[in-house]
C-alpha cells in the first residue's frame, strides 16, 4: 500500500534539492520551459540566456541563436543532415593540433576570416593592408638577423626580400618584429611535413634604426589547402578549387602601432583572382623580379651562384592612436538610407 510522501520525505525533491545548492540554481527567477514548438523554442532559449551579465556575451548569443533557429527553419534541416554537421564539427576539431588549425581554415574557406578581418581593421588609406592569417602560423619560429635565410638550402627557387617599415608621414619604423612564413617551393609548409623537426621556411627578422630588413626565402609556389580533412571534403563537395595562390606571410609588430596581419602575393599568378580562402587584395600584390647577376645572388649569401628573386616592399604601420580615431570617426557618421 503506497502512501503520499512530505516532501522532506520525497527522495526525488531531496535529490534536486542538493543538485539546486550545488549548482546554485536560482529556479524562481526561471521562465517555465515545456511543451517547446518551432514558434516558442527561440524566444525561450533567449529568455534563459538573457540572465548573463555580460552584455556584449548576452548580445551575440541571443543573434547567434535567432540566426541559428531561423537558418534551420529556413532550410528544413532534417535530423540526418543535422548529425552530418554534427559529425562534420568533431571531426574539425579532431583535425586540430598545436601546429594545424582546421577551425580556422573553416573559417577562411567560408569567408568568415576575411569578413572578420575587414571588419576589424580599419587604418589610414596610406597604411598596408591587412589579410587573412591562415592556419599555418607557429610560434617556434627563429629569430634571425637581417639578411639570415629563413628556409634551408634545397627548398626552391631564391628569393631575397627587402624594403622598408614605414609610419603613415614616412619615417622608419626601428625594431618592427617582422613573423614571417611560407611555402617552399613545391608549395608544402613546414607543418605539413611528418617528419618535420624545426620551423623551415619561417621565420622572425627586426627592422633597423632606418626601418630597413631584409632576408633570404625561397620563392613560395600556389598551393592546395589540406585537402586530407573535413574541411578539404567539404570544398571538393561543393565543387570548388582548393588551391591558394603562392603568397608570403607577415606578422608585424611594434610599440606604439596597430598589429599588421597581411601577405603579398605576386604579378602573375593565374590564382590571384579566385583564392580559396579570400585573402587577396590587389594593393598586396607585388613584382617578383628575377635578378639574372649570380654574383649579387653570392653577394646576398646564398650559397650557390644562380640567378635568384626579388621582391622589394615597403610595410606601412598605422599607429593605435589613428587607428582608434578613425573608427570614432567612422562610428560617429550617420548610417546612409538604402
Amino acid at each position: 500500500m503506497s502512501s503520499k510522501l512530505t516532501a522532506d520525505a520525497n527522495p526525488l525533491m531531496a535529490a534536486a534539492t542538493r543538485v539546486t545548492q550545488q549548482f546554485k540554481v536560482d529556479l524562481a527567477n526561471l521562465p517555465e520551459m515545456m511543451d517547446m514548438t518551432t514558434e516558442t523554442i527561440t524566444d525561450n532559449v533567449n529568455t534563459v540566456n538573457a540572465s548573463c551579465q555580460d552584455e556584449r556575451m548576452r548580445f551575440i548569443f541571443k543573434s547567434l541563436v535567432t540566426h541559428l533557429h531561423d537558418f534551420v527553419r529556413e532550410t528544413s534541416l532534417t535530423t540526418e543532415e543535422w548529425m552530418t554537421a554534427i559529425h562534420f564539427l568533431t571531426e574539425t576539431g579532431q583535425k586540430c593540433t598545436d601546429i594545424r588549425q582546421e577551425f580556422i581554415l573553416l573559417s577562411d574557406t567560408l569567408g568568415v576570416s576575411a569578413l572578420v578581418d575587414s571588419m576589424n581593421n580599419v587604418k589610414p588609406s596610406n597604411a598596408t593592408e591587412n589579410t587573412v592569417l591562415g592556419p599555418f602560423h607557429t610560434e617556434d619560429a627563429h629569430i634571425f638577423a637581417n639578411g639570415d635565410s629563413i628556409a634551408s638550402e634545397g627548398k626552391g627557387y631564391y628569393m631575397y626580400v627587402h624594403g622598408k617599415v614605414l609610419d603613415t608621414k614616412g619615417n622608419p619604423v626601428a625594431g618592427a618584429v617582422l613573423d614571417t612564413w611560407e611555402t617552399d617551393g613545391d608549395g608544402q609548409y613546414d607543418t605539413q611535413n611528418p617528419n618535420r623537426t624545426g620551423p623551415d621556411c619561417r621565420g622572425i627578422v627586426k627592422s633597423a634604426e632606418d626601418g630597413s630588413y631584409a632576408f633570404r626565402a625561397v620563392v613560395p609556389s600556389p598551393y592546395s589547402i589540406p585537402g586530407d580533412g573535413p574541411v578539404g571534403t567539404m570544398i571538393k563537395n561543393l565543387n570548388r578549387h582548393i588551391v591558394r595562390p603562392a603568397h608570403l606571410h607577415f606578422m608585424i609588430d611594434a610599440p606604439g602601432y596597430e598589429k599588421l596581419i597581411t601577405a603579398l602575393y605576386f604579378k602573375g599568378d593565374p590564382y590571384v583572382t579566385s583564392d580559396a580562402v579570400f585573402g587577396v587584395r590587389s594593393s598586396l600584390i607585388v613584382d617578383l623580379d628575377i635578378v639574372p647577376d649570380t654574383s649579387l645572388t653570392l653577394k646576398r649569401g646564398f650559397a650557390e651562384a644562380r640567378p635568384h628573386a626579388e621582391v622589394k616592399y615597403d610595410f606601412v604601420l598605422a599607429t593605435v592612436e589613428e587607428c582608434t580615431e578613425l573608427r570614432k570617426s567612422l562610428k560617429a557618421k550617420p548610417a546612409v538610407a538604402k
